[in-house]
C-alpha cells in the first residue's frame, strides 16, 4: 500500500522534470516508506524480545530441571554406591563362611564316623565284659558249690573219724 502511495506520488509532469510539489511528495514518500521501515524494525526488534525472553525463561527453567536432575543423579550414585560395597562385603564374607564351612564338614563327617566307630566298638567290649563278668559270676556260684559240697563231704568225714 505504502509502494502504491509512493508510485502515485512520485510520478513525472508532463515536461519530465519533477515540481517541486513533487519533491515535497517525493520527500514525504520517504518520510513515510522510512517511517514504515521502522515501524516494521521496531515491531520485529519487540517480538524478537519477546522470542528471546520467552527462550531466556525456558532456557532459566531447563538450567533449573538440569541441576534438580543433578542433584538427584548425585543422590541416587551416593544411595546405591554404600549398598553395592556392603552387598560386595557380604558376598566376600560368605564365600570366606563357605570356603571355612568345607573342611569344617569334613571334620565332622569324619569325627561322626570315629565317634560311632568308636561307640560301637565300646559297646561290643561292654558286652563282652558284661558276658564275662556272667560267666565270672556263674563260676563262682558252681565254685561256691562245689567247696561247699567238698566242705560238707569233709565235715562228714571228720564226723565218721570222731
Amino acid at each position: 500500500m505504502i509502494m502504491q502511495q509512493m508510485k502515485n506520488m512520485g510520478s513525472i509532469g508532463s515536461s519530465g522534470r519533477l515540481s517541486m510539489e513533487e519533491n515535497i511528495q517525493d520527500e514525504e514518500i520517504s518520510r513515510l516508506a522510512i517511517s514504515a521501515f521502522q515501524a516494521k524494525e521496531e515491531e520485529i526488534e519487540k517480538k524478537k524480545m519477546q522470542v528471546r525472553e520467552k527462550v531466556e525463561l525456558h532456557l532459566g527453567r531447563a538450567e533449573e530441571e538440569t541441576r534438580r536432575l543433578s542433584m538427584i543423579w548425585e543422590e541416587l550414585e551416593v544411595l546405591s554406591d554404600p549398598l553395592r560395597k556392603e552387598v560386595a562385603m557380604v558376598r566376600k564374607k560368605i564365600d570366606m563362611a563357605n570356603r571355612e564351612l568345607k573342611p569344617l564338614g569334613q571334620s565332622c563327617q569324619k569325627k561322626e564316623k570315629e565317634y560311632k566307630e568308636a561307640l560301637e566298638a565300646f559297646n561290643e567290649k561292654n558286652k563282652e565284659k558284661t558276658q564275662l563278668v556272667t560267666t565270672l559270676m556263674e563260676m563262682m556260684t558252681e565254685s561256691e558249690k562245689l567247696r561247699m559240697k567238698k566242705l560238707e563231704e569233709l565235715s562228714r568225714n571228720m564226723e565218721s573219724i570222731q
